[in-house]
């Protein structure tokens, strides 16, 4: 058994690994943000930015990743008529994280909303007779309740996020599977079953983290 060539493959796949850690990171950095901002605006009091919101919601959560993926690299190229994320540095990374930005902020928007709205009227009306504007009320009672209540299934979401960054090799991103794919076409199919000893690991983390920060907010009660 030759551990060199073993030691540099599992090498070569801890790198490719670091891609989908790459945009595991940027997904949760620019999604979370974005989600509470769409949420906002299904809930707003303007029915006609409601209706775009959650008709756009839709659409993004009744359609696959993988094509939203592929048409997110492909239309701008031939709307523009070249090769517009292939001629951006990184690219093929950055239109991959697009798309999972945009897909997972409209998961995580719906998060959001169920835990804002599940909070009881009552607390926020007793916020505004103490005087507290509806911003205080929304950071200083609703939002401290809403953080406790989405966390089990924000973590899920998290969790899967973790996996679906495979599908990042649909526009050639070499990520981890794409990287074992490789070796498969080569006759040596043993670091395509190991990758999944890559994502395990990753997932062991999180729920981890996910535990601890849940036992954390373990108030109100």
């Amino acid at each position: 058994m030759d551990w060199a060539a073993i030691a540099l493959t599992v090498n070569r796949l801890a790198e490719s690994f670091i891609i989908n850690g790459k945009l595991f990171g940027v997904t949760l950095l620019f999604g979370l943000p974005l989600g509470l901002i769409i949420a906002f605006g299904s809930m707003s009091q303007i029915k006609p930015l409601a209706w775009l919101t959650k008709i756009f919601v839709w659409i993004i959560r009744g359609t696959p990743l993988m094509l939203q993926i592929i048409i997110i690299f492909f239309v701008p190229s031939l709307v523009f008529k070249s090769y517009f994320w292939a001629n951006l540095p990184g690219g093929r990374f950055w239109a991959s994280a697009a798309a999972f930005i945009i897909n997972y902020a409209c998961y995580f928007s719906e998060i959001y909303r169920g835990g804002i709205e599940s909070i009881p009227v009552g607390q926020n009306e007793a916020g505004q007779v103490l005087g507290m504007t509806k911003t205080q009320v929304f950071l200083r009672v609703t939002f401290l309740q809403v953080i406790k209540r989405i966390v089990p299934p924000m973590g899920n979401e998290i969790i899967t996020l973790v996996k679906d960054t495979s599908l990042a090799r649909i526009i050639s991103n070499k990520e981890i599977i794409m990287m074992a794919e490789e070796y498969t076409a080569k006759g040596i199919i043993w670091p395509l079953f190991s990758t999944g000893i890559f994502f395990l690991v990753a997932v062991g983390i999180l729920t981890l983290l996910l535990n601890y920060t849940e036992k954390k907010l373990d108030y109100f009660r």
